[in-house]
């Protein structure tokens, strides 16, 4: 209404006048005129005050002693005598027509405005700077921040996200803050100082402490950052908290040293990379405690669960032509025994990965209870984890891991609860 006020009051649109009386050929009733075109003939019509009337038989006419003929001009007969000037506005037709189209425009401007208002205070648009999950540098360039939305296709049975779906989320963070340091190279993850010397990035330690798996819908904020460890390594730490509540879900911490890709040799860290990488490394404490605790030796012999044939797939296999360290973990676990796996889940996992998986490589999983696993499933289990080539060849990972009862928090809270 305010919209078709101020257009009505920048157009003013006069009322139409009486008939005077005047010699018009037909009968217009206040209409401006009547218009004649050959081969057409239709009734009038009136809109707003404006009548246009199409006659095929009306014979040429003089107009200021010229003759015309009928479509040679356009004649107009005005019915009002009062000497009312013509003007632009009031010959052109239906000018409501105009008003509405103008009124509509400013009504729809005026709703998507008060719809990306509405969007900005959305609670969880508002819990951070990130809603298209790209990731940005904070904490005075150290940290690398970036969210992620938990897919339908990355929960598994619990309707929980899987610790698969976190570990790439924790690679996908590393990755990216190589990127957006302005490091990347023509390399994965590597340096442009590296990719001169073809060396790459490959973890030898990881170690995940889980409070809660989020579920599908949640929304994730994963911090990472680097720090030194010893003089040929270096330590990437992450957080993983709920995006609404800023919740700490997930904690872990990695160490990763250098690798020639012709050789497949651990290499020193050069000057030149070292130069590029440094100035990047936070004086902290890892996030996680490192569990340097000896496992016994495990073998056939020795495991309670065994798991032969595993076979890498052509989708395993990462930029650096092995298999990626994440793939791994699903790996280990395909020996865990299924009764853990059904009333348990995994709390803590450590992982010492110690050669290269290739893709003719022929794997044989082994597991080992530790304590617990017992029928009353109200104490945490440990588990001893050995990946290894079949047939008793080099081992590629050895592992811990640590499950708790699936429903442990609903237990305390009810034990809690006053009799």
């Amino acid at each position: 209404m305010v919209a078709t006020a101020a257009t009505a009051s920048l157009f003013p649109v006069s009322s139409p006048q009486p008939d005077s009386g005047a010699n018009n050929s037909g009968n217009h009733k206040g209409g401006l005129g009547s218009v004649d075109l050959r081969g057409i003939k239709s009734k009038s019509t009136s809109s707003n005050g404006l009548q246009v009337k199409t006659n095929a038989q009306a014979p040429a006419k003089k107009v200021n002693g010229t003759r015309v003929g009928v479509m040679d001009g356009l004649k107009i007969d005005d019915n009002s005598s009062s000497g009312t000037p013509r003007t632009f506005i009031n010959q052109l037709p239906d000018w409501s027509m105009l008003l509405a189209a103008i009124t509509t425009i400013f009504l729809a401007a005026e709703k998507q405005w008060m719809m990306l208002d509405w969007k900005t205070k959305r609670p969880d648009m508002l819990a951070d700077l990130d809603p298209f999950g790209f990731g940005r540098i904070v904490e005075d360039g150290f940290v690398f921040r970036q969210n992620f939305s938990i897919r339908s296709y990355e929960i598994g049975a619990d309707r929980t996200a899987s610790v698969e779906t976190l570990m790439n989320h924790l690679q996908e963070t590393a990755l990216n803050h190589v990127k957006n340091a302005g490091l990347l190279g023509d390399g994965f993850g590597s340096t442009p100082e590296m990719c001169k010397r073809n060396l790459f990035w490959v973890v030898t330690k990881m170690q995940v402490l889980v409070d809660r798996y989020p579920t599908w819908g949640d929304v994730v904020q994963v911090d990472t950052w680097v720090a030194a460890s010893g003089k040929n390594g270096m330590r990437r730490d992450w957080l993983i908290r709920d995006c609404k509540t800023g919740e700490i879900l997930t904690r872990a911490s990695s160490n990763w040293v250098m690798m020639n890709k012709v050789t497949r040799r651990l290499s020193k860290i050069p000057d030149e990379a070292r130069a590029e990488i440094e100035q990047y490394f936070v004086n902290t404490p890892p996030v996680v405690e490192d569990d340097n605790r000896k496992l016994p030796k495990l073998d056939e012999n020795t495991a309670d669960h065994v798991r032969n044939g595993l076979v890498p797939k052509w989708s395993d296999l990462d930029v650096n032509q092995h298999v990626n360290n994440v793939k791994y973990v699903g790996w280990i676990l395909e020996s865990a025994p299924q009764h853990i796996v059904e009333n348990y889940e995994l709390a803590s996992i450590t992982l010492e990965y110690r050669r290269e998986c290739m893709k003719n490589s022929v794997l044989q999983s082994l597991t080992s209870l530790l304590a617990g696993g017992g029928i009353a499933y109200s104490d945490d289990v440990d588990c001893q984890h050995l990946l290894r080539l079949e047939g008793g060849g080099g081992e590629i990972v050895k592992g811990r891991t640590k499950w708790r009862p699936k429903y442990a928090k609903q237990i305390q809270e009810h034990q809690s609860l006053p009799g």
